[in-house]
This record gives C-alpha cells, structure tokens and sequence, in this order.
C-alpha cells in the first residue's frame, strides 16, 4: 500500500508492503551514492539486502542505543562522508530504529545544507512512528532530542519482514506508540490492543498508526498546534526515560509516562491492562525530584510551564500547558500512591 504525506513541495509517499525492501530500484534512484546509516543491533541480513541493490554505498555503523544520538556519533558520520566526497546530490538513508532514523535524518539535514533522505525503519516504533513526521535530532548531556530539526524524508519504507528478527521486548516497545495512538485519535485502534490479536493484526495496526501520524503531521508540520497531541506520554516519559536509562526502552518510559498523567482512574486501567498485555511495565518508583528536574528540561518546557497532553475519552486529546509547580505536585502525587 502506498499513501502520500501531503506537505506541498515536501511531500512524500510511504510504502508499507511485505517484501518492499527487496525492491528498491523500483521506488528509488539505486545508482546515486548512498550513505547507509545503521546501527549494531540490526541484523547483517537486512544490512546486506539493502547494500546489494545499490551500486555505490558507503556503511556507517553505530552502536546500539541512545548514546550513539550524541556529537560524537553526529561529528563522525559527517567526517565519513567528507573523506568518501559525498555530495548536495547524493542521499543518505536510515536503515535501523529510532535512534538510527534521528540521527540519520539530524546528518541529512545539516550535511552541506541539506540532502535527501529515506528511512527504512527495521522496529516496531520506527515503522509506527519516528519514520514519518520529519523529526531529527541528537541528544545533549542526556536531554533528549534537544538538539535538531525539521527535515522531511523523500520516501518511507515500511516492510513488515524485518520486524521477524525483532527481540520480543523491543517488537512490544515499539506498540506503545501504537496504544498511545489509539488513546489519542483512534478509539478502534485501542480496541484492538484491549480485546483483539494483536500479532494477527499487526499490518492493520502499523496501518492506523501511520494514516493518524500522517493526517496529524499534514495538518501541522512543525508542532504549533494539533501535533502537539503526538507527545501523550512523552513529557513526563522522556524524564524517565532519561532519569532511568539503560532500565527502560523509549515505548516503556512512554507508557509509563502515559499512566502518569491520565488523571481519569478508569482510562488508567484500561491502559494499564493494554500495557500489561504487552508485557511492558505498569509501575514506577517514582522519584518525584529527580524525574522534576530533568522535566524542566524537556524542549517542550518554557520559562516556568511545560505542555502536557490530557484525555478524558479514549480517542480524543488535548493540550495544556501546566506549570511547574502543578508538575511537581503531579509527581509528589504518584510519589506516594
């Protein structure tokens, strides 16, 4: 299946298809030169299926992680690509997870101004999320995604094989996007995580995910309004994220976060028995200071508030700003419950 995201002159098709990564020259250019971003977590199978179709690749490989989204890893790509004389013409493509398809994306971005990029993401979360939208970005002294910028793919790649080499836990990390989707904009979505076969739904379930993310971003690229919606859970999960790291993945801190700030008891409990289904983690001990400070940190946070995403049903969402002070008295709160 092929759907457009409408962005005017930064449009661009994703193609979610069993099988598609087998077929690259039939929706990209394979003899341009191509810098091939992955990381060491990613299979030599999905490495090798990507490098033998294209006729001049240089592969960039990084540790698995959070830590290679650094300066580090960012100054080295970009020295690679000097010493191998890449060009404005030439393209780079993410083949790997999240933090593959941020860091990739933050390196296309900024490489001589600019050049085309493709994500063919290999988990859960990337096919579900981080791939399309357009977000890139490093992370600085362990504050994520706080360095970086708007730079669109020109193609997304969605191919539901590689997910059979995922590690059970990161195939359900990934899910959480998914459920944070349905909580958001698609009560059927939900459902499916609440009473349905979610192995045997999966292709339905990366499809919903991505026509939400991709009516959402058409709607507002760059995050001045309904986008804003995407980060339910994110605020408070990317604090525990980056209090707790290496304890919890990216989709188990947004789950958490999620159950944090849902204020209505019995949507808690739905989505707590969701994520419970998905085998990831419904309890924290919260340590309201530290998870405090790095809050105020977040890049969605101002002088004295941050934004916050609120349900009151599943499948609607909105937006409030709180400030730091309710914050510190939410976490207080889930301190000692």
């Amino acid at each position: 299946m092929k759907m457009m995201v409408d962005l005017k002159e930064r449009s661009y098709p994703i193609i979610l298809e069993k099988g598609c990564t087998q077929r690259l020259s039939d929706v990209l250019n394979t003899s341009k030169k191509t810098f091939v971003i992955s990381d060491e977590g990613v299979p030599e199978c999905w490495k090798q299926r990507i490098l033998t179709q294209l006729s001049d690749a240089v592969l960039f490989v990084v540790p698995q992680g959070e830590d290679s989204k650094s300066f580090e890893w960012y100054e080295k790509a970009l020295k690679t690509m000097l010493s191998h004389q890449f060009h404005r013409k030439d393209q780079v493509i993410a083949l790997g997870g999240g933090v593959v398809g941020d860091l990739a994306g933050f390196v296309a971005s900024s490489y001589m101004r600019g050049i085309d990029f493709i994500q063919i993401p290999t988990t859960t979360l990337s096919q579900i999320d981080s791939s399309i939208g357009g977000k890139v970005a490093i992370n600085v002294d362990g504050i994520k995604n706080c360095v970086g910028a708007f730079w669109q793919p020109k193609l997304v790649l969605i191919d539901p094989e590689v997910l059979s080499t995922l590690p059970k836990r990161h195939f359900n990390n990934g899910l959480v996007e998914a459920l944070k989707a349905g909580c958001i904009q698609d009560a059927e979505l939900f459902q499916i995580f609440e009473t349905g076969n979610i192995e045997e739904q999966l292709e339905e379930i990366l499809l919903r995910s991505l026509m939400m993310k991709k009516r959402v971003v058409e709607e507002d690229e760059t995050e001045q309004g309904l986008r804003k919606i995407l980060n339910f859970g994110h605020t408070i999960g990317h604090a525990i994220e980056s209090y707790s790291m290496p304890q919890f993945y990216h989709g188990e801190a947004v789950g958490l976060g999620m159950l944090l700030m849902c204020e209505d008891e019995t949507i808690r409990q739905r989505i707590r028995k969701c994520l419970s289904r998905l085998e990831c983690p419904t309890d924290i001990d919260v340590n309201a200071e530290a998870l405090f400070e790095v809050l105020t940190m977040d890049k969605k946070a101002g002088k004295d508030s941050v934004s916050v995403v609120v349900i009151d049903k599943i499948g609607e969402a909105r937006v409030e700003t709180r400030n730091f002070a309710q914050m510190k008295e939410l976490l207080n709160r889930r301190e000692t419950e």
